[in-house]
């Protein structure tokens, strides 16, 4: 699931509709918001439609799902990377990136695949925000939109 840029690369999703994929794209989102297992406040994003590589932007698209957890108490979020690198393999996802980026903050970031849900979710922990926060990005794979329909974009 790891999106290099080539559309080769994308996994095909299956068909759906762009607004039963978003759907399916907030679920996923819940269901690591529950992963995170602290108390604490998601943004309230919607997620987005994107074109699939090379393919036909008519029939093909990608769902996108930004969001932002921000924990009731900054100390809250210690931790919390090390526990979802634990957790997230006994749900399915593999964890195929782990450790700090490349700011000049060094925030820690995890990356995991879901092969049987085809979708791909990158979290940043920002430690030194204020309030320090995760970052989390719910990615697809290539979906084809089913026959006479177009894809919606929003």
């Amino acid at each position: 699931m790891t999106d290099t840029g080539s559309s080769d690369d994308i996994p095909t999703a299956g068909i759906s509709t762009s607004e039963e994929a978003a759907d399916k794209a907030k679920q996923i989102s819940s269901e690591i918001y529950d992963l995170i297992g602290i108390k604490g406040k998601a943004s309230n994003t919607g997620a987005g439609v994107t074109e699939c590589g090379g393919k036909d932007p008519e029939k093909y698209f990608q769902i996108f799902h930004p969001w932002t957890f921000t924990p009731a108490a900054a100390d809250q979020l210690d931790g919390v990377m090390e526990r979802l690198k634990e957790e997230l393999p006994k749900h399915g996802w593999k964890v195929v990136d782990y450790g700090p980026d490349t700011s000049k903050n060094k925030n820690l970031s995890l990356t995991a695949d879901n092969d049987a849900k085809k979708y791909s979710v990158k979290i940043a922990h920002f430690s030194k925000d204020n309030p320090p926060n995760l970052n989390l990005m719910v990615v697809s794979g290539c979906y084809q939109v089913p026959d006479g329909e177009k894809v919606e974009r929003f």
